[in-house]
């Protein structure tokens, strides 16, 4: 391993109990524990998006979903989004280990006052990676905001919906998903 990776993954380890330690670019990032309306709509995403798309229940199937995995991509990049998907053909199963190595093909930040510009600088990260579909979802603004990134780094807005729309979004425009339920308290 690299040394100075070595070094990082130290500095993640002591970072306080609950943070989260990213290597973003070789730089390092620890952000706090997510606040609750944060953690309430990666919560409620996950299992909407989970009960669709990685069991099949009420939805196509065909995806691994997963919250906050670790990402350890490329020589600088540990990264965490608050959720992450891989369809099945590309993870057939989980691999074993607290870590993956396979960029997903969706990847899910929901802002905070926290992390904000720390998860907008991820995106870079994600596009080296070959992440295709990207997501920011604003807890506070009621938003969700979804990218495509082709064959190239850049990030193309598909659209972005807000309070209690119906969103159909890509790579799960196969679900109305109801936004709504991300807000509650």
């Amino acid at each position: 391993m690299f040394g100075w990776l070595r070094k990082r993954k130290r500095d993640i380890i002591n970072a306080p109990f609950h943070w989260v330690g990213e290597v973003v670019g070789g730089s390092m990032y620890v952000s706090p524990p997510l606040d609750s309306p944060h953690g309430r709509a990666a919560s409620r995403l996950g299992m909407l998006l989970g009960s669709a798309f990685d069991l099949g229940e009420g939805g196509p199937g065909g995806w691994v979903i997963l919250f906050e995995p670790e990402l350890h991509l490329g020589k600088n990049d540990v990264l965490v989004p608050d959720l992450a998907g891989w369809r099945r053909e590309r993870m057939p199963e989980l691999p074993q280990g607290a870590a993956f190595t396979l960029a997903p093909d969706w990847v899910c930040e929901v802002t905070s006052s926290a992390t904000a510009v720390l998860d907008r600088d991820k995106a870079k990260a994600y596009a080296r990676h070959g992440v295709s579909h990207l997501w920011w979802v604003d807890p506070f603004k009621q938003l969700v905001e979804a990218y495509h990134r082709p064959e190239s780094e850049h990030w193309n807005r598909l659209g972005h919906w807000s309070g209690d729309a119906l969103a159909q979004a890509a790579p799960f425009e196969a679900l109305s998903l109801k936004l709504a339920p991300l807000w509650e308290r």
